[in-house]
């Protein structure tokens, strides 16, 4: 492995944190181009897909790049991804329908799935264990800066150009990424050859699009159990399977299942803060979109604070009383929102809450994070680190789905979507009686809090799960050498 001065490994992690930053900011950069695509393609009954099937894509196809990785190396499995990456970007930008759109987004969730699995199994293999926490404080503020700049770049864009170059813009940040990891990064691979799990990688992803789908209210009562099923046939499978795509003997580690169930509650936690708390902002306390997505500033700064500061002590300190302080502080922060949710509190008292909750969420991700990569062999690095991220996103999209419910229901009594969309609009309910305001803010008040409420649920499940989390010695060794990360 190369020292921590030597310029490849920099430009290796300049290539990967690049990576990463364009399949973050695609997550969120065509909202708000969204309005002129309808107008210029039409298709409004597609409106939400757009988003959707990119979110899915990208979730399913995790599990089985860590797979390839593992199998074939993570250089060509990275530069793979970052090619479909990119010819989904440009069909995307040259789509003549909304239908295609979306086909053309799905091509490109499929390379975005690829992208942030493989390049933190490529920190794991440059990297020390006590390196990590420093490096992966990088890719929580990469995160945090996609996040708040993808709108505004959207935004950008479509005044200055046109919404098509929300996509294009893409390509050559993406090409100059592979063309950097082509040159710098080296690695010694003996390809395997073995039978690919399709009959498990088909039952995953049946089983995860019934699940996401059900907690959508797409037919939750077939589709919910459906997807239960299918589940427990995947297991069944993968038990039986000669080189499963998620190997049950891996992921029953009692480590890497107390991590994965840890970041599983970290998404949720993550995902039902940023996509429901800007909008009890701008329907109840009468907040701006930009006032609203200010409020979330403090959690994408106390974040990848925290996860640079764990990462450093984590070699003294031992991964065990990390995830708990982290766990313990993220229930208390989320109990510490709900609370002011239902005070009604100001935008400085949420902007507290959440930079707290930002802090319980950047140590448990790095210790978890870490845990898990320090229990798996090179040869299973990327089905481990895959399965954590996965179970993050799966997490995270389960809460989005469920409190997207919980609050629809809470509203549907009295709000269509017209009033609602009037209610968060430019405008503001300018329109709209003040009865009519007051009794919709009632409402969304109403479904926001039973809504939290369950994310504190699931909160205090995570502390639970940090108080048992196995005992771990603190990273001491180096990183293996002669697999995937020499440089």
């Amino acid at each position: 492995m190369s020292g921590p001065e030597d310029p490849t490994r920099r430009l290796t992690l300049v290539a990967i944190l690049l990576s990463t930053f364009l399949a973050a900011m695609e997550a969120t950069v065509v909202a708000t181009a969204m309005p002129s695509v309808v107008a210029d393609l039409h298709g409004l009954s597609l409106y939400g897909w757009v988003g959707a099937v990119y979110m899915l894509s990208s979730t399913l196809t995790m599990p089985l790049y860590g797979k390839l990785a593992d199998l074939y190396g993570r250089k060509p499995v990275l530069l793979s991804a970052l090619g479909i990456f990119v010819l989904g970007s440009v069909a995307s930008g040259l789509a003549p329908t909304m239908a295609t759109l979306v086909a053309f987004r799905a091509v490109q969730g499929v390379g975005a799935g690829g992208i942030q699995p493989i390049a933190l199994t490529i920190v794991g293999d440059l990297y020390r264990p006590e390196e990590r926490g420093r490096v992966q404080g990088l890719f929580g503020a990469v995160w945090a800066v996609a996040g708040t700049s993808g709108p505004l770049l959207g935004g950008l864009l479509v005044r200055a150009l046109s919404w098509r170059w929300v996509f294009f813009v893409n390509v050559p940040f993406a090409l100059l990424a592979a063309a950097l990891l082509s040159r710098v990064f080296r690695e010694r691979v003996t390809p395997k050859k073995v039978a690919f799990d399709l009959l498990g990688s088909a039952l995953l992803a049946c089983a995860v699009v019934l699940v996401l789908a059900g907690t959508s209210r797409v037919m939750p009562l077939v589709t919910l159990p459906l997807g239960a099923v299918l589940a427990g046939l995947f297991f069944a499978v993968e038990r039986r399977a000669i080189d499963p795509v998620l190997p049950p003997k891996l992921l029953g580690l009692p480590v890497i299942r107390a991590s994965n169930a840890s970041s599983a509650v970290l998404g949720a936690l993550v995902s039902g803060t940023v996509s429901y708390l800007p909008l009890h902002e701008q329907a109840v306390l009468g907040a701006s979109p930009t006032q609203a997505g200010m409020a979330l500033a403090p959690m994408l700064v106390s974040w990848p604070l925290a996860s640079t500061l764990a990462g450093r002590a984590l070699p003294k300190v031992g991964y065990r009383p990390l995830v708990r302080a982290g766990s313990l502080v993220s229930a208390a922060s989320s109990a510490l929102l709900l609370a002011a949710l239902h005070a009604r509190a100001g935008l400085a008292a949420l902007g507290a809450c959440v930079a707290l909750l930002g802090v319980g969420l950047g140590v448990t991700s790095v210790a978890a994070m870490i845990a898990v990569q320090e229990s798996a062999a090179w040869s299973e690095r990327g089905v481990a680190t895959a399965s954590n991220m996965f179970s993050r996103t799966i997490g995270g999209a389960l809460a989005v789905g469920g409190m997207g419910a919980i609050i629809a229901g809470a509203v549907g009594a009295h709000a269509s979507p017209k009033l609602l969309n009037q209610l968060l609009g430019p405008e503001r309910g300018k329109d709209l009686a003040p009865e009519v305001i007051a009794t919709l803010g009632d409402d969304l008040a109403a479904g926001a809090g039973q809504a939290f409420a369950v994310l504190v649920g699931l909160a205090v499940v995570g502390a639970l799960v940090g108080l048992a989390f196995p005992r771990m010695p603190p990273p001491t060794r180096p990183v293996e050498g002669g697999g995937a990360g020499e440089v």
